[in-house]
Formats: C-alpha cells, sequence, structure tokens
C-alpha cells in the first residue's frame, strides 16, 4: 500500500543527516521526495567513506525513498527548473547556513512567490540569528553545548566522552520530521503554508532535556534527589566480558541481588523502605551487585537476572546485532541487491501504519538517476534536456 503520505511532494536540497534522514522518513511513509543535487558529484554524503560503485553508505542511510535529480542552482536555467518543481509541490526543506538559501534566491519569500501554499521547512545549525548563528555546526559540538558529553561519565574512568555516532543530528531529523507533517496537518485544515524552522541546537537540548537535566528542573530549595548510585545506568564487567542491567523498582533492584546470590542483602530491613534510600545502603547494593557480576560469565548473570525479571542485555557486537532473535522476528533489518551497486542492508521504517501501511520503499538512487524521468513530468522534451546536460544545468 501507498503510506499515509501519498500524493505529498518533497523538493529536499538537505544533505548529510539530519535533513535527508527527515525527508526519508516521510518517503518511508510515501511522500514523493525529490532531491535535487549539486553539480558534479551530488551531495556531501555521496563522497564519505564506505563506498562502493558509486554508492556510499551514509547516503544509502538517509536517502532511500527518494528520486535524485543533478541541477546546478546557481544558474537561470537551473533555478527556474527548481522553481517549476516547487509550484507542484507541498514542501521545500533545506538544512544550509542562515543567509544561504537567499543567496541562491530560493529563501521562503523567493518560493513563495512561486507556491504560496508551500510549507517551508530549514534547519539551521544555532538558529537564524543571535550570537553562534553564522559559526560551522556540527553534531560533537552540538553534543557539548547540550549536556550529552557532560553525562557520558563513566565513574570508574570519570572522563567526559562524546555519544559516538550523531545522536543530535537524528535527534533533530525527527523533529523535523514531525514537524513538518503538523504543518501539513494544519494546512489540510485551513492553515495557510508556513515555515517550520528547528535549529540543531535547539533540538538536541529538548532530546536531552527529559531525563539528562533531571537535576535542574526544578528550581529552588527543597528539592530530594532519589537517584540511586549505580543502580539505573549501569554497563556491568562480568568474568569474560558485558552486560547491561537496569534497575528502576524495588523490586528489580532486589531481583538483582538474588541474582547474584546475596538474598541476604535483598531481605534486609535496611534495603527496604526509607532505610534503602541512605546512600551508604545504596552504595552495599551497588558493589554487592557489581561483585557479584564480576564473578560470573555474561551467559550465566543474563540467565540469572532474566530468571529474576531484572532488565538485562549482554553488549553485542555490531555483526551480533545483525542476527538479535528479536531484531530478527521484528523483521528490523532490511536487505536487497541493486544492480549496480550490489548487495546492501539497511534498517526498517520504525513506524507501522494498521490501515495506510507502508510497502518498501525504492533503494537509494545514483546521482541523478531520475533526472530524465522528472524533467519529462516538467514538459521538458528530449533535445531540451540534452542541451541542459550539455550546458552542466542538470546531471
Amino acid at each position: 500500500m501507498p503510506g499515509p503520505l501519498q500524493g505529498v511532494r518533497i523538493i529536499d536540497v538537505t544533505e548529510v543527516i539530519s535533513g535527508p534522514l527527515a525527508t526519508m522518513i516521510l518517503a518511508d511513509q510515501g511522500a514523493d521526495v525529490v532531491k535535487i543535487e549539486p553539480p558534479k558529484y551530488g551531495e556531501e554524503s555521496r563522497q564519505l567513506s564506505n563506498y562502493r560503485a558509486g554508492m556510499a553508505a551514509m547516503y544509502l542511510n538517509c536517502n532511500h525513498g527518494k528520486r535524485s535529480i543533478g541541477i546546478n542552482l546557481k544558474t537561470p536555467e537551473g533555478l527556474e527548473l527548481l522553481y517549476e518543481l516547487v509550484r507542484g509541490a507541498d514542501v521545500f526543506a533545506q538544512n544550509w547556513r542562515p543567509g544561504a538559501a537567499e543567496r541562491l534566491r530560493v529563501g521562503e519569500a523567493d518560493l513563495r512567490k512561486v507556491n504560496p501554499r508551500i510549507v517551508y521547512a530549514s534547519i539551521a545549525g544555532y538558529g537564524d540569528s543571535g550570537p553562534y548563528a553564522s559559526r560551522r555546526g556540527y553534531d560533537p559540538i552540538f553534543q557539548a553545548l547540550t549536556g550529552y558529553v557532560a553525562a557520558q561519565l563513566n565513574p570508574e574512568i570519570p572522563i567526559p566522552d562524546l555519544v559516538r555516532n550523531a545522536v543530535v543530528d537524528k535527534a533533530t531529523s525527527f523533529a523535523f520530521a514531525q514537524a513538518i507533517t503538523a504543518a501539513l496537518f494544519a494546512r489540510e485544515r485551513g492553515a495557510p503554508g508556513q515555515h517550520v524552522r528547528i535549529s540543531m541546537l535547539d533540538a538536541g537540548l529538548a532530546f536531552f532535556w527529559p531525563d539528562g537535566m533531571l537535576r535542574h528542573s526544578l528550581i529552588g530549595d527543597g528539592v530530594q534527589n532519589f537517584a540511586v548510585p549505580g543502580e539505573r545506568y549501569q554497563l556491568q564487567p562480568t568474568s569474560d566480558g558485558q552486560i547491561v542491567i537496569w534497575t528502576s523498582t524495588s523490586a528489580q533492584i532486589h531481583g538483582s541481588l538474588r541474582a547474584v546470590g546475596r538474598d541476604d542483602l535483598a531481605d534486609a530491613p535496611r534495603h527496604r523502605g526509607a532505610a534503602s534510600l541512605e546512600e551508604a545502603n545504596q552504595i552495599e547494593r551497588a558493589e554487592a551487585i557489581r561483585d557479584g557480576l564480576a564473578a560470573l560469565t555474561t551467559a550465566e548473570a543474563y540467565r540469572r537476572l532474566l530468571e529474576h525479571e531484572v532488565a538485562a542485555a549482554p553488549v553485542l557486537s555490531h555483526p551480533d546485532v545483525l542476527v538479535d532473535p528479536q531484531i530478527t522476528h521484528n523483521g528490523c533489518i532490511v536487505e536487497a541487491t541493486h544492480p549496480v551497486y550490489g548487495a546492501y542492508r539497511r534498517a526498517r521504517a520504525a513506524a507501522h501504519f494498521s490501515v495506510t501501511a507502508c510497502g518498501e520503499t525504492a533503494a537509494p538512487a545514483l546521482y541523478g538517476d531520475h533526472t530524465s524521468e522528472i524533467l519529462a513530468e516538467l514538459g521538458v522534451p528530449d533535445a531540451r534536456q540534452a542541451e541542459l546536460r550539455a550546458k552542466g544545468v542538470v546531471a
């Protein structure tokens, strides 16, 4: 089936992760996403690592389900082609630095003259104004500014660290996709086309805040802190590896004690009720669990923790993720073969719809794969297409 966004057309000039992942989410839900790429080499992520036969893994992972056309927007003919595409579109998405779209004559005011109902969606690094607005911004920079790095602190190695993937980029993507859908919904209910603005700084902080800033949410005196040292995010060593456990209730804390053979502590009055919150008792439990798990193999610790209904998981290597029984059962990973760049795998879309179910989206396009198709839809004859290619306007 076509998906809930069937009939929505998105003109996408975004690059790398924050914008492309967002528009890919919408493509997964049925939108027709026309990706306009710069001349010669296409969008930036096509030149990144893990590359084979014209396809880079970063582009692969953020652009399936889209159609690719190469257009040189710095030429009058290329700009007119973009305007023609915008005339029949619902959304225009860009993630350039503030001012870049206006210099190219594809800012909101420019495109609203072409299509007053367009939802103009833009991502900025720090925002459209302010002391940092003109700076270059990348995921680890935003991690540093919004609290992620300060939170990545292993008590045994008390040095802050980065989250080792583009968490702020991806948080921005999901916020951007949701905001675009909300603007389309509002338009269906009578609102005009509007400008959806998201900054990576804002999105990163909003994503971090719900649990990352607990100690800074209630302001003033009298705030009680019941965070239990060592009894929440635990990456525990075992005799042959590591295991992650999560104990959020008294029953789970007692279960983890029983799993390591410390029934004496689980049954002790000092580890129940209000007394259990005393710091010395919290530390005693944390040390007992740590020492008990260190004496067990990962497999044995995993088995015991699950028997006592404690949330636990071994630390899977990336190859192990691909064959995990639940991930396999859920069909989370899609494998396919492209006639040019060969076998590939990708993560299946997370959202499932009971009525407007989404079919599998098309393989990520090679650069300019759909140029002829899209130009034909605009009514550009073959001879004119050849002329535009010869002049470097399209690829």
